[in-house]
């Protein structure tokens, strides 16, 4: 399945238990955490959920990303993907989780002080410890994944980036390459492209818009692809969640989409998202593209 759960959202065991118990039942497998989420809450509240659920670990698969260092500067965050930093924050994921190993580990963010030498020697300590089974990375381009690729030695195998209706930049970039709105766009062209071609799996958060195509608009353009999303969503007899992330699953880089609702109701929502993205039009899609830019493409 395509889908992972994101569990930024979880901070009291109750409400976490259902949200995971919906995702588990909607076919979801995997779940997305990092130590900086809640200030740790979330990976402790994830930890008695499974603690509540025995056998329930062995049937999924957990994510966690490290490297945000929150309130590391003076007046703001700080990035740190220093060894030593590394291997304490898995330690403390483990702990709070309540399991001996996570099944990958992402690098959170891309630190300018960053010694590839010393991640990839961080890499070979958790590998050999048994502590993280595969690792990958969040919020990298091209470059920066190659640059890491060159000295580590095990498969980087995922890149976790804001990708969805509501976030279009990545594919907007690649195909306007050739077109003054390009110079907007800070994101890289081609990295869609570079992951499927290295088999990285690109993981998209955001994905479902925080709702804002189901029932939440903040624009006129946010109103006016929902519309088009509800009409959607009746004539594939299916819901407007399914839709929003049906289009994003079309796109043939084989996206896994993040969602993070709270929300069962929600959660279950989403779970015929892979059909939604089947059978939908290439006009449908185009549609839904240009209501929610505002404007044709050129």
């Amino acid at each position: 399945m395509r889908l992972a759960y994101g569990c930024m959202g979880l901070a009291d065991v109750a409400r976490a238990e259902a949200a995971v118990v919906a995702a588990y039942e909607s076919g979801i497998r995997l779940f997305d955490h990092a130590d900086i989420y809640g200030g740790g809450v979330a990976e402790s509240v994830f930890g008695e959920v499974l603690a509540r659920h025995p056998g329930l670990r062995e049937e999924i698969a957990i994510q966690t990303k490290c490297g945000i260092v929150l309130g590391g500067a003076e007046g703001g965050n700080a990035y740190d993907l220093s060894r030593e930093h590394l291997l304490r924050s898995v330690d403390g994921s483990l702990e709070r989780l309540g399991v001996d190993h996570v099944d990958r580990l992402l690098l959170h963010r891309p630190d300018p002080l960053a010694h590839p030498d010393e991640i990839a020697a961080a890499f070979d300590t958790l590998s050999a410890a048994g502590k993280v089974a595969s690792f990958g990375v969040s919020n990298m381009d091209a470059a920066q994944i190659a640059h890491l690729h060159a000295v580590v030695r095990q498969p980087l195998d995922a890149n976790q980036v804001e990708l969805g209706l509501g976030h279009r930049d990545l594919i907007e970039a690649g195909v306007l390459v050739n077109h003054p709105d390009g110079r907007t766009y800070a994101a890289a062209p081609g990295l869609l492209e570079f992951c499927t071609d290295h088999d990285i799996a690109v993981q998209a958060y955001g994905a479902l818009a925080q709702g804002r195509f189901t029932g939440r608009p903040r624009s006129p353009e946010d109103e006016a692809a929902g519309l088009l999303v509800t009409r959607y969503a009746a004539e594939l007899g299916t819901t407007p969640e399914a839709v929003v992330l049906g289009w994003l699953l079309k796109h043939p880089a084989q996206i896994v989409a993040v969602i993070g609702t709270t929300d069962p109701a929600r959660i279950r929502a989403c779970a015929d998202s892979e059909e939604v993205a089947e059978a939908m039009t290439r006009t449908q899609w185009w549609s839904l593209w240009t209501a929610a830019r505002g404007v044709s493409v050129p």
